[in-house]
């Protein structure tokens, strides 16, 4: 968006003057007139080339975060609930905003709106901003007349599935370190500590044990061919990034996500819960269930549920019903699929997914609260096979040379 510099009279005479960003001088100058500030002079500020912003555009390495989408979607709904016009408060949003993806987002549905388009046909163009779910709600609240429900519902379950996440990568946080410092622990060693003990047992013709080979072995190799591992594993990870882009390895990857030991669990769970709460959100907004079924397995994020969604979908188009559909999916347990047919059968689908959704929330943040607990004696274990090794490694053949000293 360009930086104008510009100067006006105030109310009462004075001369005020300072920069903003617009649209152009006409919008500039209708915000000025809004606040009560005559402009006398707008001209656009010449601006030196970002290379940062060149690179980071060029290769599309901008993202949106969930704290940001978040606060847009909150401020839309307090603005529409008050009345304003949609460009009007878009601009007025875009002068707070600071994230060049979603500044492009907004500055291109201005465009559309002007142009006649509806805020739903706009927000589609930006998939990288708002998701398959979000152009749903958006388009119902535009044909209800309800665009603040929409945008109030779409904050509430963003709001939820941040505070999931939180709570996931919290429990996370505190193996990852460990691991990350076992690692690090275990590189320092190899190329620095071991080195050191190897031409000290060298010099004194000790038989060491197994235990010692095996260390003075790896750190040999470690130390040799740091350079190769370096680089393997730097190619390991960007083939693993291009198979994961890829539809098939992305949908092998999350499978395995979902079945891994320990958390995976604990995902899945958090996957279906979402995948209650959209459903919800949509059906009671008045998507109809085949439309919103197809927009969930495209935005739930993860691959694997994904295809079981759009089977689901298929299911229901074929004519069988949602419980029968869920069923064949093996997702849910029977509790949770005597709610999908206590659902369907009392006509009050919306409010079952929702009790759903909470069940799915409660168990999940019962896990996490325990994960730590599950994990830590892993961690335990690890450590001291780590501890016991560099001990015999290292303390015995010190000790055979003590003994050999005192005799």
């Amino acid at each position: 968006m360009p930086r104008f510099q510009f100067k006006g009279r105030s109310n009462d005479g004075q001369l005020v003057e300072g920069e903003r960003d617009a649209q152009s001088p006409a919008a500039l100058a209708e915000q000025l007139m809004d606040k009560g500030v005559i402009p006398l002079q707008i001209r656009e500020k010449q601006q030196q080339a970002d290379v940062i912003d060149q690179i980071m555009t060029r290769f599309d390495l901008y993202r949106i975060s969930v704290e940001e989408l978040l606060m847009f979607t909150r401020q839309m709904a307090a603005l529409n609930k008050a009345g304003i016009p949609l460009t009007r408060a878009i601009s007025g949003i875009l002068d707070s905003v600071r994230n060049p993806l979603l500044i492009r987002a907004l500055e291109d549905t201005l465009t559309q709106l002007e142009s006649g388009r509806p805020l739903s046909m706009a927000f589609a163009r930006h998939p990288k901003v708002f998701s398959n779910l979000y152009v749903s709600i958006i388009q119902v609240g535009e044909s209800t007349g309800q665009l603040d429900h929409a945008f109030s519902q779409m904050a509430g379950y963003i709001e939820r599935n941040r505070k999931m996440n939180q709570n996931i990568k919290a429990a996370l946080r505190y193996p990852m370190i460990v691991i990350a410092a076992i690692a690090i622990a275990l590189v320092i060693v190899n190329l620095f500590v071991i080195p050191k003990f190897a031409a000290f047992f060298e010099a004194n013709h000790l038989e060491l044990p197994w235990q010692t080979v095996l260390l003075l072995n790896t750190s040999k190799f470690f130390t040799e061919y740091w350079p190769w591992l370096l680089g393997g594993l730097l190619a390991a990870w960007a083939g693993f990034r291009y198979w994961i882009s890829t539809e098939d390895g992305r949908y092998r990857w999350h499978r395995f996500v979902l079945r891994a030991p320990l958390f995976g669990d604990i995902l899945l769970r958090a996957y279906l819960s979402r995948f209650a709460r959209s459903f919800a959100m949509a059906y009671g907004a008045g998507v109809p269930i085949v439309q919103g079924m197809g927009v969930i397995a495209r935005s739930i994020g993860n691959d694997y549920i994904g295809r079981h969604v759009a089977g689901m979908r298929e299911g229901i188009e074929r004519g069988d019903t949602l419980t029968r559909s869920a069923q064949r999916t093996e997702m849910f347990t029977p509790v949770v699929m005597q709610m999908f047919a206590v659902g369907e059968e009392a006509g009050n689908l919306q409010e079952m997914m929702t009790y759903i959704a909470d069940f799915y929330e409660e168990e999940v943040d019962y896990d996490i609260k325990t994960l730590a607990d599950r994990i830590e004696p892993v961690i335990y274990v690890l450590i001291g096979a780590l501890v016991l090794v560099l001990a015999l490694g290292i303390f015995v053949p010190m000790w055979d040379i003590t003994q050999l000293a005192r005799r």
